[in-house]
């Protein structure tokens, strides 16, 4: 088929079919000059830089300016807001040490994934007077909110403790987490951030899990994992003796400072939600 015939049967202009583009003498000018200003104002956008190619004698449409940014694959970072840093190297557990059940509480996340590659995110709450493993909980992804229903759940069973000792994770310096700690009478016991051995007991249970239990067995589904979670959990508080605890377990531990500690009389107030899904306290 003719040019001509094709161009008639889709109504385009033979001109236009033709049409060659120009090649401008002046396009990697232009690009170079570009690159510089946006070395030099990462922060900026299309627009600003128009601006100052203007400004350097440039005489260039914004189109044309747009399309080299498209093709360049320019584009502004997004922002990144800096975490604060609330905690202190005084908060150490070396330096506030608990000395009775139920003085410090320690958690912290430990993550892992099923078979198909997907994320497990594991909840560990322990005394670190005892050694008592109080939670180990899993679910895909647990929120502040998550983590303030397990807290909830655990007090009437456990006792409310005086301290809670952490890391600077989002879910643990919320606002409503830290409104919820104050309203029950809970000291938090930040660690400085960057230092995760200034929370070393639960860097050691960590450890302990990690080495006995995660890599030791493949999960498939979410509820596989808190099964075989919780069975380990209830083999660490009752079955698997701790030399520094003079070869006892942690249940065995702590059955001996039962009812030693007032704050179990204390009351919490209400949580804004329900335990994280699928856990097991």
């Amino acid at each position: 088929m003719s040019e001509r015939r094709a161009c008639t049967a889709i109504e385009q202009h033979r001109s236009t079919q033709r049409y060659a583009p120009k090649e401008r003498h002046d396009e990697m000018l232009l690009v170079a000059a570009m690159h510089q200003f946006v070395k030099d104002h990462p922060r900026r956008g299309c627009r600003y830089i128009t601006t100052c190619l203007r400004r350097q004698g440039w005489r260039v449409n914004h189109k044309r300016v747009h399309r080299l940014w498209k093709q360049e694959g320019f584009r502004v970072p997004k922002k990144r807001h800096k975490k604060r840093a609330v905690g202190d190297s005084s908060n150490a557990c070396d330096k506030r040490s608990a000395t009775v059940r139920n003085d410090v509480w320690t958690w912290d996340f430990i993550h892992d994934r099923t078979m198909d590659g997907r994320q497990l995110k594991f909840l560990i709450i322990l005394d670190e007077f005892t050694r008592e493993c109080l939670c180990l909980d899993v679910a895909r992804s647990i929120k502040a909110d998550d983590v303030l229903g397990v807290l909830a759940a655990l007090i009437p069973r456990h006792g409310l403790p005086d301290h809670i000792r952490s890391d600077n994770g989002s879910e643990f310096i919320a606002k409503e987490m830290k409104n919820w700690l104050e309203k029950a009478d809970i000291e938090t016991l930040y660690i400085e951030p960057g230092a995760p051995w200034q929370n070393g007991y639960a860097e050691s249970f960590n450890s302990r899990l990690r080495d006995e239990f995660l890599e030791m067995n493949y999960f498939h589904t979410t509820n596989e994992a808190q099964h075989l979670a919780t069975a380990w959990k209830d083999h660490y508080n009752n079955a698997r003796p701790h030399t520094s605890l003079g070869n006892k377990t942690p249940r065995e531990f702590a059955e001996q400072f039962m009812g030693a500690c007032s704050t179990s009389l204390r009351s919490a107030p209400q949580a804004p939600m329900n335990c994280c899904p699928g856990g097991q306290t």
